[in-house]
């Protein structure tokens, strides 16, 4: 299998302080594939909207008036890709779009139609208790739960077919995006593939957005899933 074009959708939030950086690595990284990045700003009240309309001409840039979301932009987001696959990226500097060449490798190799990139399979500076330990229940529950062996389901590093993609209904709209798309993928019974990736963490002071509660809602949207259709 051949991917020639890659869909990078990138939700934006009040990242002034890394919006550029990151956009600067993501336009810089050689993938050996057609790139399309879309960006969606989320309602941000930082200074992100301006960075986002100098990008306007080169990109696809679109704008939500009010904050509705990361799901909710992600699924706005999808409906503007034309790529053979869609992968999610982060508007912090948490990740590295250098990984994106090893899934679309995977992906490339063996035919595979979702890659997730694990911050688990090598070795990377950990964030805090609540994060890590919580990431790995996560894991844990949905393998539990739909038969599956993930080691980092919370993981913003997806990558999906985007057929596959554009056919499962999402009704996401916070941080839940995770656990419904892994439920649902597994519910189909497509294997989700995994490749190890790096990863930087930053605090909640450097702006990380998630939660407690968006923990707890993460655990119930992955049992609720596989109980319903």
């Amino acid at each position: 299998m051949k991917i020639n074009k890659l869909s990078i959708v990138i939700p934006v939030y009040n990242e002034e302080k890394t919006l550029g950086g990151i956009l600067a690595r993501v336009e810089a990284v050689d993938l050996g594939v057609e790139k399309e990045i879309i960006l969606l700003d989320d309602g941000s009240r930082d200074g992100s909207r301006g960075i986002l309309n100098e990008y306007a001409g080169k990109h696809k840039v679109v704008f939500h008036e009010k904050n509705q979301g990361k799901g909710a932009a992600l699924r706005t987001g999808f409906k503007e890709t034309t790529g053979d696959y869609i992968v999610v990226q982060d508007a912090d500097l948490e990740y590295d779009p250098e990984d994106f060449k090893k899934m679309i490798a995977v992906a490339e190799e063996k035919g595979a139609r979702v890659v997730y990139g694990s911050r688990v399979l090598q070795k990377n500076p950990k964030a805090g208790a609540f994060f890590y330990f919580g990431g790995r229940f996560l894991s844990w529950l949905a393998n539990f739960l739909y038969g599956i062996k993930i080691t980092d389901e919370p993981t913003c590093y997806k990558m999906f077919e985007t057929q596959l993609l554009k056919s499962i209904p999402l009704a996401c709209e916070k941080f839940e995006f995770c656990p419904e798309i892994t439920a649902k993928v597994a519910r189909l019974g497509v294997p989700i593939y995994e490749v190890a990736i790096s990863y930087n963490p930053r605090s909640k002071k450097e702006g990380k957005k998630i939660r407690f509660k968006d923990g707890l809602i993460a655990v119930w949207v992955l049992i609720k899933y596989r109980f319903i259709k």
